[in-house]
């Protein structure tokens, strides 16, 4: 089963996602996973809260989602930590329980990385618009792999870096074909007057 940490975000393959842990549940969760080496999976709340309320049911949770690897760890403060994970593979949830720690565990079935795909024709401004944004995101807050000639790869930071709804990043980590995904994101900012 797979520990699962609903959140108002969306987690895509090879992203950095930087979170601040300090509930019981997933601070035990994140030691577990530190331990054993293991992810959790990321999914966007749909309805609910990130995080426990009283007298409310866990959050609801969309199906598809990312698995999360933890790559750096501090603990400023006892009962704090600060992680950064990176998106790994996408999972869709088969089933779900909620254990007696509140923690939120799944049975997940793995979704086939999309085939690597070069950038195509007519699609390399968007390359040219990302790198700007690394460049004023600096290193640290942008993953080390860089690929600007992979459509999956340009598509997936695109959707987690540009200012569009949660509704619609999810409808980009669900779309399976990297030309869609770079048609939709071309297709938004022309409309935007970015491109």
């Amino acid at each position: 089963m797979l520990p699962l940490f609903p959140l108002r975000t969306v987690l895509f393959p090879g992203g950095l996602l930087p979170l601040k842990v300090f509930e019981t549940r997933y601070v035990d969760m994140v030691k577990t996973c530190l331990a054993d080496e293991a992810p959790f999976g990321v999914c966007l709340i749909t309805q609910g809260h990130e995080v426990a309320q009283p007298d409310a049911g866990p959050p609801r949770f969309a199906s598809v989602g990312t698995l999360a690897r933890i790559v750096d760890w501090d603990m400023p403060q006892l009962g704090i930590l600060h992680i950064v994970t990176m998106g790994e593979s996408r999972f869709e949830v088969r089933d779900q329980r909620v254990e007696g720690s509140n923690l939120i565990v799944a049975e997940v079935a793995p979704i086939a990385a999309e085939p690597t795909l070069p950038l195509p024709t007519g699609h390399e401004p968007l390359a040219r618009l990302l790198e700007l944004i690394a460049a004023r995101l600096g290193p640290e807050n942008f993953p080390t792999e860089r690929r600007y000639d992979d459509a999956s790869w340009v598509g997936y930071r695109l959707a987690e870096l540009l200012p569009l709804p949660l509704t619609v990043k999810q409808s980009m980590l669900e779309i399976n074909d990297p030309g869609v995904r770079l048609a939709v994101l071309h297709q938004f900012l022309q409309q935007q007057g970015v491109l």
